[in-house]
């Protein structure tokens, strides 16, 4: 299934964004799907939900409805969900401003936006960037200071007019991978749609078209060198490694980088309980304190699953790292960020400043 981000542009469509969960749902508040009268991209949570939501998005566009709106769905007795939750979703049709907006995100994934949307009134969509500057529509056309510690969310001005507040932030979590092997491999396939970026690495450069002769996912760059500690000490701080590589010596020199930086997140170490025990003891020698040492993991995987075959591995993996992940995202909410605008307006009588509901 395609991206809500990378749908046609060249089809009229309405994009689709849970604004709002109270209780259970099937996707949380920010999920998106673009319909056109063809079909989709992406999806909300499917069930009754998804299959209503595609029937207004598509009466909306079969009437020429060119205005954002917000509806409220009961899952239990409207829908017949087990959910039970109330879910609201904003309907925007796909206009020239919204698209302006899309462009933009587009070429900003690697960046955080937040994206603005009048869910009342005239048609209004913009984006601003981590400062809180304008970076797409039209200036004066929304409040520009709102509640940016928040997913996302509906706010209201002091006109009672209704806005969707929708954070695209950029993929938090970063893999560096060693060795382009079968199981490296099969581990970048996994992560290949999951919010993530990965720096593939190895000394053999024709193991990475070997590994996937389809090309490379977007969320993937390589980095074919003789000198693979050094995109140790490039990983952002708080990132993950994970090695893999053809050569036990150099799994070592690799392990060993990696304890030495104090801001290293978590870090998996492809072997056996033998193969720990030797690098234990050779770590131990080398002066890593035993709490760094205990943090390794090695062998990796979720406990329970023993099979070796690499795409076995490599969903195994895949779990154990989103779990780390979305730990770490949590972690992130409860210290939130709140950002000042760059570009307010001038004080007046009346600031249309909203505020979350």
């Amino acid at each position: 299934m395609s991206d809500w981000l990378t749908a046609n542009d060249t089809q009229a469509s309405v994009l689709v964004t849970v604004a709002l969960v109270e209780g259970s749902g099937p996707r949380e508040a920010g999920a998106k799907m673009r319909v056109s009268l063809d079909g989709q991209a992406d999806t909300i949570g499917g069930g009754h939900l998804e299959l209503r939501a595609v029937e207004i998005a598509k009466t909306m566009l079969a009437t020429g409805d060119t205005h954002a709106r917000l509806e409220r769905f009961a899952l239990g007795p409207s829908l017949g969900q087990c959910c039970g939750g109330v879910v609201y979703l904003a309907f925007e049709p796909v206009d020239a401003r919204l698209a302006a907006v899309l462009h933009t995100l587009r070429e900003r994934r690697q960046q955080d936006s937040w994206r603005v949307t009048a869910l009342d009134g005239e048609p209004v969509s913009v984006l601003f960037d981590a400062a809180g500057s304008l970076i797409a529509g039209t200036a004066a056309q929304a409040a520009d200071t709102f509640s940016r510690e928040r997913g996302t969310h509906v706010a209201q001005d002091g006109s009672g007019r209704r806005w969707l507040v929708d954070p695209c932030l950029a993929p938090r979590a970063h893999l560096t991978l060693f060795g382009a092997g079968h199981v490296g491999a099969a581990i970048v396939r996994a992560l290949a749609h999951l919010p993530c970026n990965i720096t593939w690495v190895d000394e053999r450069e024709d193991m990475f078209s070997a590994a996937l002769p389809a090309g490379l996912p977007d969320n993937v760059r390589i980095a074919a060198t003789d000198m693979p500690e050094e995109f140790v000490a490039m990983a952002p701080p708080g990132g993950s490694f994970l090695v893999m590589t053809h050569s036990h010596a150099l799994d070592q020199r690799l392990t060993q980088a990696i304890m030495e930086r104090d801001d290293a997140g978590w870090f998996g170490l492809i072997g056996s309980q033998t193969k720990r025990k030797q690098f234990e003891h050779r770590l131990q020698a080398r002066g890593v304190p035993d709490e760094r040492i205990a943090a390794m993991v090695c062998p990796i995987g979720m406990p329970g699953i023993r099979s070796k075959v690499p795409a076995v591995i490599a969903a195994s993996v895949a779990c154990q790292l989103l779990m780390v992940w979305e730990q770490a995202a949590s972690a992130a909410l409860a210290a939130p960020l709140r950002l000042v605008s760059a570009s307010a307006p001038p004080r007046r009588k009346q600031r249309a400043v909203i505020h979350p509901l």
